[in-house]
């Protein structure tokens, strides 16, 4: 496994998108226990994209405009959605210190698959990216790209879980602060507002 490999997958997930932005969200409104479980859909959300590029459906979505726009869509919608829970109220990320209070895990990693499995960006990446540390011909290719793919999940959990963490650490500073929970609330959701109208302008 190269350098290469390794730094460039470090940036990808590092840079701040939309499995952040809802990993940072899920640590401050409910905790470490709720920002891990969504960094743990948040890459379970990587594995249909991982399948897709290996069994060729990710150069068929590549090569289909109306393929590529119906994935596209949808996860600007869901972004659209996730932007609203967050506007829906003055108090949108609310924070609960009892354990009753926490979100089911359930749901937390669905929202968490659902950010990352509507995102055809993530797709692209991994046409585009994965095949370039695959020799063309070589035998045990199918392996490789398995082992590679296992690294880029391993470095999304890590990250993702590192940012959550960073998030629920902070969470008591700022939990007694209304004013403050609600423009974190609004930062949150145009963060979630931007990166959706980023992904309806991305072309094929």
């Amino acid at each position: 496994m190269s350098l290469a490999f390794l730094l460039t997958t470090l940036i990808v997930v590092a840079t701040p998108g939309t499995g952040v932005v809802y990993t940072l969200s899920a640590g401050l409104s409910h905790g470490p226990r709720a920002s891990l479980i969504a960094a743990i859909g948040c890459t379970l959300g990587i594995v249909p994209h991982m399948l897709a590029t290996i069994t060729g459906l990710a150069a068929l979505l590549h090569a289909s405009a109306l393929a590529f726009q119906v994935l596209k869509y949808l996860g600007v919608g869901y972004l659209l959605y996730m932007a609203w829970t967050m506007l829906r109220s003055e108090t949108a990320i609310t924070v609960e210190t009892r354990a009753t209070a926490r979100p089911p895990a359930g749901r937390v990693i669905v929202s968490g698959v659902l950010i990352n499995l509507l995102n055809p960006k993530l797709t692209m990446f991994f046409v585009a990216f994965l095949p370039q540390f695959v020799s063309a011909g070589e035998p045990d290719s199918l392996p490789r790209m398995l082992e590679l793919s296992a690294v880029f999940m391993l470095a999304t959990l890590v990250v993702f879980a590192g940012y959550g963490i960073f998030a629920a650490a902070v969470r008591n500073h700022v939990i007694s602060r209304p004013r403050v929970m609600t423009w974190i609330a609004r930062i949150f959701a145009g963060s979630f507002l931007a990166l959706g109208a980023k992904l309806a302008f991305t072309q094929q």
